[in-house]
C-alpha cells in the first residue's frame, strides 16, 4: 500500500467522524422531539408504537393516547422539520458557492419574499375567494398562495436570466434586493389595510411555525423539498468547479450557464415548498452551511450532506424548545431561530475577522 493510499485511507476515516457525530445528533434530535411535549412519551414506548405500524410486534403496553399524538401529531411534525431544515441549509450551501459570497441565503433572491407578500395578499383580500372553497380545501389557501407567490417570483428571475447568453451574478443578486424591496412595501400595504384579526394572521404566518401539519398537507411538499435535495446533490461536483472561478469551471469541461440556472430554479423550489407550509424562517440556510464548512470544508460532495443533516438537527432542537419554553402555548420557531442564529453569527463574524 501506498503512501497515497493511506492518505486517502486517512482522509476518508477523517470525514466519517463528523457524520458519525452529525447523525447522533440527529437521533438524538428526533427522539427528543418525539418524545417531549405537552404529552411525554418515552423511548421505549416511541419504538414500540413505530415497530406495531411497520408490522413488528409490541416491545411494551402503550397508551392509544399516545399513538394518536405520536403517529398524527408528532411524526409529520418531526418530517417537516428536518425537511424543511435540510433543505433551507442545502440551498443556502448551493447558494453561497455560486455567488461566491458567505452572506448568501435563499431569501436573497426574493423566493421568501414573494411568498410572504402571496399570503399577506390572501389574507386581506381573498377572504371571500377561500369561503367559497370547500371546507376540506380551505386548509391549503394559504399554503398555496405562498408556494405560488415563491414560483412566481422564480419564473420571474428565471425569465430573466434565460433571456441573457450568460448569468451576470451581479445582476442577479440586484434584481433578488429588488424584488425584496418590492414584496417589502407591498407586504406593508397589506399589513395596514388589514383588519385586526388578519394583521395577527399575518403576523404569526411571518414569525413561522411548524404545527397543525397533518400527513396530506406534508405529502406533497416533501416530494418537492426531495426532489430539491436530490437534484443539488447532483450539482456538487459543478459547484465545486464553480469555486474556482466560472472561467476555469469552463475551461474544465462544466456547462457554467446551465448548472447556474438549475441552482436558480431548485433553491427556489426547495424554499418555496418549505415556506409555503412553515412561513418565514431565518438564519437556517444563512447560518447552517457556515457551520458545515468549519466541520469538512468547501467540497460540495461533503459540505451539501452535512449542512442538511445541520440544518434538520437544529430545526428539531429549535421546535422542541419553542414548545417546551411556554407550555402549554408555543414560541413561533422563526422568533426561536433568530435569538439562536444572530449571536451565533455575530460570534462566527467575530471569530473570523479576529483569523481565529
Amino acid at each position: 500500500m501506498t503512501a497515497v493510499d493511506l492518505g486517502r485511507i486517512g482522509s476518508m476515516r477523517r470525514n466519517r467522524v463528523p457524520y458519525a457525530a452529525l447523525l447522533s445528533l440527529l437521533g438524538v434530535a428526533i427522539f427528543l422531539s418525539l418524545g417531549l411535549g405537552a404529552v411525554g412519551i418515552a423511548p421505549i414506548d416511541i419504538v414500540s408504537i413505530l415497530g406495531e405500524r411497520l408490522g413488528l410486534p409490541a416491545l411494551t403496553e402503550t397508551d392509544a393516547r399516545d399513538g394518536l399524538v405520536l403517529i398524527g401529531i408528532r411524526l409529520p411534525r418531526v418530517i417537516l422539520a428536518m425537511l424543511v431544515g435540510g433543505g433551507l441549509a442545502m440551498a443556502g450551501a448551493a447558494l453561497q458557492g455560486l455567488f461566491r459570497n458567505p452572506l448568501a441565503d435563499p431569501a436573497l433572491l426574493g423566493v421568501s419574499s414573494g411568498a410572504a407578500l402571496a399570503v399577506a395578499a390572501t389574507i386581506v383580500f381573498g377572504g371571500g375567494l377561500i369561503a367559497m372553497l370547500p371546507v376540506p380545501l380551505r386548509v391549503w389557501a394559504l399554503p398555496a398562495a405562498a408556494f405560488c407567490g415563491a414560483m412566481i417570483v422564480t419564473a420571474l428571475i428565471y425569465g430573466f436570466v434565460a433571456r441573457r447568453p450568460t448569468v451576470d451574478v451581479t445582476i442577479l443578486l440586484l434584481s433578488g434586493i429588488a424584488i425584496n424591496a418590492f414584496a417589502g412595501a407591498g407586504l406593508g400595504l397589506a399589513t395596514f389595510l388589514s383588519e385586526d384579526q388578519q394583521l395577527r394572521d399575518i403576523t404569526f404566518w411571518l414569525l413561522g411555525r411548524l404545527s397543525g401539519v397533518g400527513w396530506a398537507k406534508l405529502l406533497p411538499v416533501a416530494v418537492m423539498i426531495g426532489i430539491g435535495l436530490v437534484w443539488m446533490l447532483r450539482l456538487a461536483r459543478p459547484l465545486n468547479a464553480i469555486l474556482l472561478g466560472e472561467r476555469e469551471a469552463f475551461q474544465i469541461g462544466f456547462a457554467v450557464e446551465p448548472v447556474k440556472r438549475q441552482l436558480i430554479l431548485v433553491t427556489a423550489l426547495a424554499s418555496g415548498a418549505a415556506v409555503a407550509l412553515t412561513g418565514m424562517i431565518g438564519f437556517v440556510g444563512l447560518l447552517v452551511p457556515h457551520l458545515a464548512r468549519m466541520l469538512v470544508g468547501a467540497d460540495h460532495r461533503r459540505l451539501l450532506p452535512t449542512a442538511a443533516i445541520l440544518g434538520a438537527s437544529l430545526l428539531l432542537l429549535a421546535d422542541l424548545l419553542a414548545r417546551l419554553v411556554v407550555l402549554p402555548a408555543e414560541l413561533p420557531i422563526g422568533v426561536v431561530t433568530s435569538f439562536i442564529g444572530a449571536p451565533f453569527f455575530l460570534w462566527l463574524l467575530l471569530r473570523r475577522r479576529a483569523g481565529v
